[in-house]
């Protein structure tokens, strides 16, 4: 494209998702959607502050005639290669309504999400474990608590672990390995059901019915969906799964599934494609958005996520299972495979599970009495 040339109608608009900041001694313009950046000048600050809305390049060069407008086409050419600024003819790229429930969330949450999504990940080396050992022999192993040698202290009753609750809560561990068994049904039901089903309804006089379930949820919003990758489940055919909260049963979207795509989707974690089922959390922000309108509210989304997977490894271990959960994310393949937008739904979480290797009781590999339990 030449900017200048073609249809009147052409103009040109600052990106909506362009930030600045200084990094070292450059002052940095970044585009952290689509993660482009280079370092810029006040002229370059005062010529994207002057695109705020769209401007012909006719008004580019009334507005800054002490530019040639050859100079003026090369920078406008390399500010539309950073895609801190976008070209309009009949309209702008980002005026879709799809990223109106954002804006009273940008720059701060929204520089946040999507700046990380789709990072690059090592591929896991199983127990290899000599990137941490190189990293401990630079610097130690931070203390896994802290401690005031100072303060008075007063010794508490000793932790008893003979009831069932106390049981599931001490087992719960991450799976690294599975049986080749499928999983039960009835099992992946109970899963489902009490971590992520609508146990039942508060009635808001004027605003409606919010749902209750197991986890909690800011203002009750609940923003979050689970969608299920079945490979190895009794009685359900590969594919991948929504799960109804509300009505308890599973809608299938799409049939077959493999160990390839799964590991794929999970930043070549190889283990996870070997798991019976993987459950992905997507958020629809504009639940949360609609009572929230602050940035801070991302943060109780975060949240949420990790509330629903913990009660999801606990119940999963409750049931015999072998549940593990993870963060590394192939982001946007996940959401094209679950027909998500990636904006208003976005995947944050996945867990899975599998069942018990034979002979193994535990994913532990080196397990110690808690230090509580041997005192005194």
């Amino acid at each position: 494209m030449n900017p200048g040339s073609g249809s009147k109608r052409q103009t040109y608009r600052r990106s909506p998702f362009v930030v600045s900041y200084w990094l070292g001694p450059a002052l940095v313009f970044e585009n952290y959607l689509t993660r482009q950046r280079g370092a810029g000048d006040l002229f370059v600050a005062e010529f994207l502050y002057f695109c705020g809305q769209g401007k012909t390049f006719e008004e580019l060069m009334e507005r800054f005639p002490e530019q040639r407008e050859r100079a003026l086409r090369g920078g406008v050419r390399q500010l539309l290669k950073r895609s801190l600024l976008e070209s309009c003819g009949k309209g702008c790229k980002y005026s879709d309504r799809k990223w109106a429930g954002w804006q009273s969330w940008n720059p701060a949450a929204g520089f946040f999400h999507f700046s990380t999504k789709d990072p690059q990940f090592e591929e896991g080396k199983g127990d290899d474990w000599s990137r941490l050992r190189a990293i401990a022999r630079l610097r130690p192993l931070p203390p896994t608590a802290k401690k005031y040698p100072r303060a008075a202290v007063e010794e508490l009753p000793r932790i008893r672990t003979e009831t069932e609750f106390t049981r599931v809560l001490e087992e719960r561990r991450t799976w690294r390995e599975f049986s080749k068994k499928a999983v039960e049904i009835e099992k992946l039901a109970q899963l489902l059901w009490w971590s992520f089903g609508v146990q039942g309804w508060a009635r808001i006089p004027g605003v409606g019915l919010l749902a209750l379930t197991t986890s909690p949820s800011g203002g009750a919003m609940h923003p979050f969906e689970a969608y299920v990758m079945v490979r190895n489940v009794e009685g359900l055919r590969s594919g991948i799964y929504h799960y109804d909260a509300e009505g308890h049963r599973l809608e299938l979207l799409r049939k077959g599934t493999s160990k390839p795509e799964i590991e794929k989707m999970l930043a070549g974690q190889r283990w996870c494609g070997e798991a019976a089922f993987v459950v992905f959390l997507t958020a629809v922000f504009a639940r949360t958005q609609w009572k929230y309108e602050h940035p801070r509210a991302y943060r109780v989304v975060l949240a949420e996520a990790g509330h629903l997977c913990q009660t999801f490894c606990l119940t999963a271990t409750w049931l015999g299972l072998a549940p593990f959960c993870t963060m590394a994310l192939a982001d946007t393949a996940i959401e094209r495979a679950l027909g998500v937008d990636g904006i208003n739904e976005s995947v944050l979480y996945a867990a899975g599970a599998g069942r018990k290797p034979l002979g193994k009781a535990t994913a532990d590999r080196v397990r110690e009495p808690s230090r509580i339990n041997r005192k005194r």
